[in-house]
């Protein structure tokens, strides 16, 4: 459904910097499926987003391809994108869901004015439509006529998450849909979602959350750096083997409910990446073989895995 090739983005700065927030991402969305993207704060899994959407402000510069439904979504004019993308083809959960509410109108307004836009209900079907919707993602009938400065961070999250599940898009995509939410609206949250793949959609879910992965996803890609450093299917991710890079090693490891051991030093900086492997400097396998940049091969990017034997299913 979706098809993202050798997708990279930076950001050109002041004085002639360039940050490098993706860099050549290639990634599949297959229909009923849920690919979880997953990495520490930084590594680009946002921008990424953001550049599917169209969303990206004036100063970056994008390459490559994203097809969804036939149309490439980097190519595409902000016509094309307001018209036949956002809401219908590619549904958003933001980030930052009180930002994403238009502050002046209630959360009822919003959805309503959703509907109607979106699947063409008027007067009281669209008022119905607002209400179901609002019920799927949890969000309580009597907060519908709030304002979005009388929520709270989790119910403007589950409000965001309404908003995104109007038009039931041929792909959702998911920025950290559970930010703000006790364990179990965490757990109601993912199980929405991953119904949202019944009759073929798609979902791409970026978190943090890496129980709420688990408990969501069919397939896993590790984002590093703004590179995907490991592929995989989520049992095996999860489960046995286990991950392969180090880096995705680390983060399972960093659980409370697995060591608790937290990855030593911090990622890199976007504008100043090494020439070799930017886990290098964290990694306590690191050799002079790191001083080049491992390719994505077999699921994983890493110099210190290619004698493993390849994984099964292991595209990005």
């Amino acid at each position: 459904m979706l098809s993202v090739r050798d997708l990279s983005v930076d950001f050109l700065m002041r004085g002639g910097r360039r940050v490098a927030a993706v860099g050549g991402v290639s990634l599949d969305l297959g229909a009923g499926e849920c690919l979880a993207l997953v990495g520490e704060s930084g590594c680009g899994k946002s921008v990424l987003a953001s550049a599917l959407l169209g969303l990206l402000p004036g100063n970056a510069e994008v390459r490559g391809t994203a097809f969804l439904d036939g149309i490439d979504l980097v190519s595409a004019d902000e016509r094309v994108l307001a018209r036949r993308v956002r809401g219908r083809r590619l549904g958003l959960i933001p980030q930052s869901p009180a930002a994403h509410l238009t502050p002046v109108r209630t959360v009822r307004s919003q959805l309503e004015e959703t509907v109607r836009e979106i699947t063409g209900l008027r007067g009281a079907e669209a008022r119905r439509g607002a209400e179901a919707v609002a019920a799927r993602a949890a969000f309580p009938t009597d907060h519908l006529d709030r304002w979005p400065h009388e929520l709270s961070g989790g119910l403007a999250q589950r409000a965001a998450t309404a908003l995104a599940l109007v038009g039931d898009a041929p792909v959702l995509l998911a920025d950290e849909p559970t930010t703000g939410l006790d364990r179990d609206l965490v757990d109601r949250t993912v199980d929405e979602l991953r119904r949202h793949t019944h009759e073929g959609r798609g979902l791409l879910v970026i978190t943090h959350d890496l129980a709420a992965a688990e408990r969501i996803a069919d397939r896993v890609a590790v984002m590093y750096a703004g590179r995907i450093v490991e592929a995989a299917p989520a049992a095996g991710f999860f489960d046995d083997p286990g991950p392969s890079h180090p880096y995705a090693r680390g983060l399972l490891a960093a659980l409370p409910e697995r060591d608790f051991t937290p990855i030593p030093g911090m990622p890199p900086e976007l504008d100043a990446l090494p020439g070799g492997c930017a886990f290098a400097p964290r990694c306590s396998r690191a050799d002079d073989r790191c001083a080049e940049r491992p390719e994505l091969l077999d699921g994983v990017a890493c110099h210190h895995t290619r004698d493993r034997a390849p994984r099964e299913e292991s595209r990005a």
